[in-house]
């Protein structure tokens, strides 16, 4: 078997296939079939303090002390976390793959709360998941690229696992803040996050919900900033994330500089088989790359094979040197209406042509 071995954020894959947060990795059974399936390694589903905090204040009762409204988000929470980290523990029990965990948090305590018990819970790695528009008119230039940098400082003094960073790709420069990431300890980082797509319906007149899935053009921007930032900032490891439609979009990312890729809307829409195409894919161009001739035979007579066993197929096996020397003749005897004769035809000019006898060809003279 071909060896796809890649390592990324420090942490080793048998492949470069990463699964990235979403329902396709929020329970335990669900990422024991993609471990089955071929996965390289899985980001849980991930964890959000923003979530959280809506479902107690929706539970709020005006009738309440305020001391009990407290009481309840304290217990949501609590429970919530319990049920993330019971997924990192049965995932890592059921799949010989890293397990990386996801939060998203927006009160810096949180952030290092979170980390400290995912890791104590058996993460492989945490994946910081920072992504928020910018739309405050008194926005500060610069104030959410240190916001990212700041985040990954409070984490790193509490967790001694990778930390990765999956960045938006609404940044001034994605470049400048990776090469900071990396000098602040992170370990990796993915881009881009997928934003939510809005859309209008015209006829109802109201916001609705754009395309869920991300398509092959996404691809072309991950691929612009990993190929421009892996060659300035070539310490630290990359994963591509969106426009993964295929195998040969893995391929390249690959080129371009990203160690792995994560894949979602195309797991969605092909299924688990998604993984073992890619894998198959990747270890096919490994093979050609490195016997490029043998492969090439290879290839032939497979693809022979599966052509010479179709039932029902006439087929006509001669020596090479014979068959340079044989005419190919066209099945015309199949189409004439009556035995030896070609039916009339007529020219664009609309004028008939006369009929014409066929006859076999004779030896030299």
């Amino acid at each position: 078997m071909t060896d796809l071995k890649t390592t990324f954020a420090g942490l080793s894959l048998r492949n470069p296939i990463i699964i990235s947060s979403s329902g396709l990795t929020n329970s335990v059974g669900k990422n024991k079939k993609l471990a089955e399936d071929g996965a390289g390694a899985i980001v849980l589903k991930s964890l959000f303090e923003e979530q959280i905090m809506l479902e107690a204040e929706q539970l709020k009762d005006p009738a309440f002390y305020p001391e009990g409204s407290d009481y309840l988000a304290e217990y949501i929470r609590e429970h919530k976390l319990s049920e993330y980290l019971t997924l990192i523990k049965e995932s890592k029990k059921v799949c010989p793959i890293p397990i990386i965990a996801s939060i998203n948090c927006y009160s810096d305590s949180e952030w290092v709360d979170f980390a400290k018990q995912i890791e104590e819970a058996g993460a492989d790695a945490i994946e910081i998941n920072i992504l928020a528009l910018q739309s405050d008119i008194q926005y500060t230039y610069g104030s959410f690229e240190q916001r990212h940098i700041d985040i990954l400082r409070h984490i790193k003094k509490t967790v001694s696992i990778p930390v990765i960073m999956k960045l938006g790709d609404n940044l001034t420069n994605p470049v400048a803040l990776i090469d900071q990431l990396y000098a602040n300890g992170a370990a990796a980082v993915v881009l881009f996050n997928r934003f939510y797509q809005p859309d209008i319906n015209i006829e109802k007149m109201e916001h609705i919900s754009g395309e869920i899935f991300s398509n092959a053009s996404d691809l072309a921007i991950p691929l612009r900033w990993i190929g421009i930032a892996s060659a300035v900032v070539d310490k630290i490891d990359y994963a591509a994330s969106g426009g993964v439609a295929n195998a040969e979009a893995v391929v390249k990312a690959i080129l371009a500089g990203a160690s792995a890729v994560e894949v979602c809307s195309a797991i969605y829409q092909n299924t688990n088989a998604f993984i073992g195409e890619a894998n198959r894919f990747l270890a096919l161009l490994k093979e050609y790359e490195q016997a490029k001739d043998v492969t090439k035979q290879r290839m032939y007579l497979e693809t022979m094979e599966e052509i010479l066993s179709r039932p029902g197929m006439e087929k006509l096996v001669l020596p090479k040197d014979a068959a340079d020397r044989v005419l190919p003749l066209l099945p015309l005897m199949q189409s004439a209406p009556s035995a030896g004769k070609i039916a009339p035809q007529e020219q664009s000019s609309g004028t008939q042509l006369p009929e014409a006898t066929l006859s076999r060809p004779r030896g030299n003279n």
